[in-house]
């Protein structure tokens, strides 16, 4: 009875605080369950085009592609056929797990750098706001090749929902017209972006209003029909080249056709006997993310308590200890050698642990990145999807910022991503996210930027138990912490650890953000032990997370963003 009586009141916590953040009232802290798999994705519409394809017989993977294609047609701001991504797949039959980065790469014709102005000063509009601000786009590629490899269902069968939608058009719901005012400036700079989103005389679609997307129902035609190579070599890549030249871009036809996914070894590591297998450089949120849980397995956080001051203050200090070493030693792999082994220790996470003083925070100015023994001789979107057969994709994918820079391709009816400002433009000036870099993350031709996308995937006992990951910049990395966290520490199910209420530190600013539903005294708190706490208006993530415990299927997804939804095929009528 006591149990029973606990349980109530934590759920009642959780219940409470999601209200008092501004998120969703009615939603359940109780996951969504099936028999037949899951697809959890930002948009429930997207999310119910994957449950279809599961529903006929595809593949987790073929799935997560039609939920992809999906989401570049109803949710714009971050899914998208002119960004790219990161896939991480389960592959149950053959038990292997891998990544697929599709990550945008810099064009040919673009230098260290081309951001800077007559004065050496960094250039952000231009880094963030024109036509030079786009990488080569990777995302119909990397589809592509996860396709090729896992793919059960034709090709044309995974685009037919997505093309539908652009076609005859989406209901437009009270956040996509609320997410569309606020970006209004910036998308009707350019003629395109402003027809394809806003009525004809300029104003934006209300709520319930019908969204016609024609153009980008016929570019999705074109792809179900020739295949990926109609986005980097046909018609669309015509298209891209046309904007690029108009607008004085980088992004031309031979910087398309040599665009190329990459096929990564996963990265691994444990936390308290659970394995967890996540995305390698260019991401750095995998790397932060193994190096972070290993210097917790030094504290007792299960007794700490979520939300507690001494958690809130652990979390703060392993997360500026992650960001200072993401600022030294994080890049492409393919350009920079970054030592992954090293990062992602148990010995440096030990050393590291050691560092930290429970009763103080340390000023970041104190805190400098580690530095690796000498040897001799880490506005997105994620979706999660776990198949029948017990396959399982943590996809994360974006424009970087919410709409990217803003330009549209005119007659192909997507926007382009502003990813190159991802790279370290000039060493020590921030990026959009208040992110620093170095050497490691420099700009040069072919080049990934350095991504804080993390795909996750925890198992328990060699079987995959959920996959998870997040939108949100900078606090991708944090959100996907604390959701692993509250699950295998606080013994929360994934719509509990979902909803309550998370906390953000990147080193520099050296500000520690926390979500509006923590106490006035956790703060007080917190503040005399040295931290400069500062509320954020918003929430902070939006966790997407499918799983499989005692032969059910999971689902949750984040109360924080109003129109997700997670859908199991057994809720997909017969067709």
């Amino acid at each position: 009875m006591l149990r029973a009586i606990q349980l109530f009141i934590a759920l009642s916590i959780v219940v409470l605080s999601a209200t008092a953040c501004g998120q969703r009232s009615d939603h359940s802290v109780l996951p969504v369950s099936g028999s037949s798999g899951m697809v959890a994705a930002r948009v429930k519409a997207s999310a119910v085009v994957g449950a279809e394809v599961l529903a006929d017989g595809g593949s987790a993977v073929d799935a997560a592609i039609a939920t992809g294609f999906s989401l570049a047609v109803t949710w714009p701001s971050a899914g998208n056929l002119g960004g790219g991504g990161f896939m991480l797949i389960h592959d149950a039959s053959r038990d292997e797990d891998i990544a697929i980065d599709y990550r945008e790469m810099a064009p040919r014709l673009a230098t260290r750098d081309m951001f800077l102005d007559e004065n050496g000063d960094m250039n952000s509009n231009r880094s963030r706001f024109s036509h030079l601000a786009a990488g080569v786009p990777g995302t119909v590629s990397g589809f592509g090749l996860a396709h090729q490899k896992y793919g059960r269902l034709p090709w044309k069968r995974l685009l037919q929902s997505a093309i539908l939608q652009a076609r005859e058009g989406i209901v437009v719901s009270d956040d996509l017209a609320d997410n569309l005012r606020r970006r209004q400036q910036r998308l009707c700079r350019e003629a395109a972006a402003c027809g394809y989103f806003f009525r004809h005389d300029g104003t934006p679609y209300a709520a319930g209003d019908l969204l016609v997307q024609a153009d980008l129902a016929a570019t999705l035609e074109l792809i179900a029909e020739q295949g990926p190579d109609a986005f980097y070599k046909g018609l669309i890549a015509e298209k891209i080249a046309a904007e690029m030249k108009r607008g004085g871009g980088l992004v031309d036809l031979p910087s398309l056709a040599a665009y190329k996914p990459v096929v990564r070894a996963v990265i691994r590591g444990s936390y308290r006997g659970y394995e967890i297998v996540t995305m390698p450089p260019p991401s750095s949120g995998g790397v932060h993310i193994l190096q972070m849980l290993n210097i917790l397995e030094h504290f007792p956080v299960a007794e700490m308590g979520a939300g507690s001051v001494d958690t809130v203050h652990l979390l703060a200090e392993v997360m500026r200890l992650a960001f200072a070493d993401r600022s030294e030693h994080l890049g492409d792999p393919d350009y920079y050698d970054v030592p992954v082994s090293w990062l992602t220790s148990k010995q440096y996470g030990e050393e590291l642990a050691s560092t930290i003083d429970m009763q103080a925070a340390r000023s970041s100015e104190d805190v400098a990145p580690g530095v690796e023994p000498v040897h001799e001789s880490d506005d997105t979107t994620h979706f999660s999807v776990i198949d029948a057969d017990g396959n399982i994709v943590s996809n994360t994918y974006t424009l970087n910022m919410s709409y990217g820079s803003g330009i549209a391709v005119a007659g192909a009816g997507f926007l382009l991503n502003n990813e190159m400002d991802d790279f370290a433009g000039k060493f020590g000036v921030p990026n959009a996210y208040g992110l620093l870099g170095g050497d490691a993350n420099s700009l040069a031709p072919g080049k990934r930027p350095l991504s804080s996308m993390t795909p996750a995937i925890v198992f328990d006992n060699g079987e995959p138990w959920f996959a998870t990951g997040s939108p949100g910049g900078s606090r991708i990395i944090t959100a996907v912490l604390q959701m692993i966290v509250n699950v295998i520490d606080h013994g929360m199910n994934i719509a509990e650890a979902s909803a309550v209420p998370r906390m953000h530190h990147q080193w520099y600013p050296d500000v520690l953000m926390l979500e509006s539903e923590f106490s006035p005294d956790t703060i007080q708190v917190l503040r005399q032990r040295g931290h400069d706490v500062k509320i954020s208006r918003r929430g902070m993530g939006s966790v997407q997370t499918v799983g499989s415990r005692d032969g059910v299927f999971l689902g949750a997804t984040d109360p924080r963003r109003s129109g997700a939804g997670a859908v199991s095929p057994d809720d997909i009528p017969a067709h």
